[in-house]
């Protein structure tokens, strides 16, 4: 048989050769991880539906920050549970409120660690949407301006990054003039801007108590259905003042991200959300999957897709597996 002149299997025929051309690379400084921020002391409580992911008082959260800092994770990404929950999620913008308290501890003991925090009402209110709420109508206009109080906290508190996470309309270019008017010209909005209403938040609505009471997100967050929607969602975020933009869920949006990729060259963010993580883990732990290569295969895909900045609970793992593997 003649074969052709190229043969593909020459160059993986060596493992340092397929190294050295291998396209897509996982490195430490892809990662952020998410860390979820409770009332308490001493609180280091796992989430049983986020194995290895727990609930963590401040003075937990910062041991965490330094743990972090010192694997080489360049950034944490804070959620809060609030003491008490409101209509209007008042926690949520309180300068007491723990995401404000944890961004200030943080900052002491790991200054260099970017602090990323999540801006959003969800895990505030006690019906569990992300806005102002008339009857089962989720207000988007009202929302924006708690939304800014919310983000100025933050940054007030230490935050080097503010990431709106509500899908309300306007809220990037609401917070870009308001942390303007405040001075804080120099802080970064990571807009999540095509946040699809996914299947795949169960674990997260179950660590933050967030689970909507009445209807669900389909007024505001995308239809899953929809990819060219997400390319305006984004176009629509960037003219508002977005600095980076995200695409969450990730793994079964991986076509969304490549177009978002390909349609801007601002950085671009893709949450590896609970469910995904979740799923892996579930997997591994009844012997179905090899929980190391099947994480690392899912986290390669999501770069190579497009993503610069990888959020996911995985992120120590993942550091130490390719630390081992270097």
């Amino acid at each position: 048989m003649q074969f052709p002149t190229y043969r593909a299997r020459r160059v993986r025929e060596h493992e340092v050769l397929r190294h050295l051309v291998q396209e897509t690379r996982l490195t430490r400084k892809d990662f952020i991880l998410p860390l979820f921020v409770v009332p308490g002391h001493g609180v280091r409580q796992e989430i049983a539906s986020l194995p290895g992911q727990s609930h963590l008082s401040v003075d937990q959260v910062v041991e965490e920050a330094r743990q972090v800092a010192d694997l080489g994770i360049p950034g944490v990404l804070l959620f809060g549970l609030p003491e008490s929950k409101d209509a209007v999620g008042r926690e949520a913008y309180s300068p007491s409120g723990m995401v404000q308290q944890a961004a200030q501890a943080i900052k002491k003991v790991a200054p260099r660690l970017l602090v990323v925090t999540d801006v959003c009402l969800c895990e505030y209110t006690d019906h569990g949407h992300c806005g102002v709420v008339e009857g089962e109508r989720i207000i988007n206009d009202l929302t924006l301006d708690l939304l800014c109080r919310t983000a100025v906290s933050h940054v007030e508190a230490g935050a080097d990054v503010v990431a709106p996470s509500d899908m309300m309309d306007g809220r990037v270019g609401a917070i870009r003039q308001t942390l303007d008017a405040k001075g804080y010209t120099h802080v970064p909005i990571m807009a999540y801007a095509a946040k699809y209403a996914s299947s795949f938040y169960g674990p997260f609505r179950d660590a933050v108590e967030s689970t909507p009471q009445f209807g669900d997100r389909r007024s505001y967050q995308m239809d899953p259905a929809n990819a060219r929607e997400a390319l305006r969602e984004v176009l629509m975020d960037i003219e508002e003042g977005a600095d980076i933009v995200m695409v969450k869920p990730a793994l079964p949006y991986l076509d969304v991200i490549y177009r978002v990729r390909q349609s801007t060259d601002l950085p671009l963010a893709a949450y590896h959300v609970s469910g995904e993580f979740a799923m892996l883990k579930a997997a591994a732990q009844r012997g179905w999957l090899d929980e190391k290569s099947a994480m690392l295969e899912a986290l390669l895909s999501i770069k190579r897709a497009g993503a610069d900045i990888i959020i996911t609970y995985a992120a120590r793992d993942a550091v130490q597996w390719i630390r081992a593997a270097d």
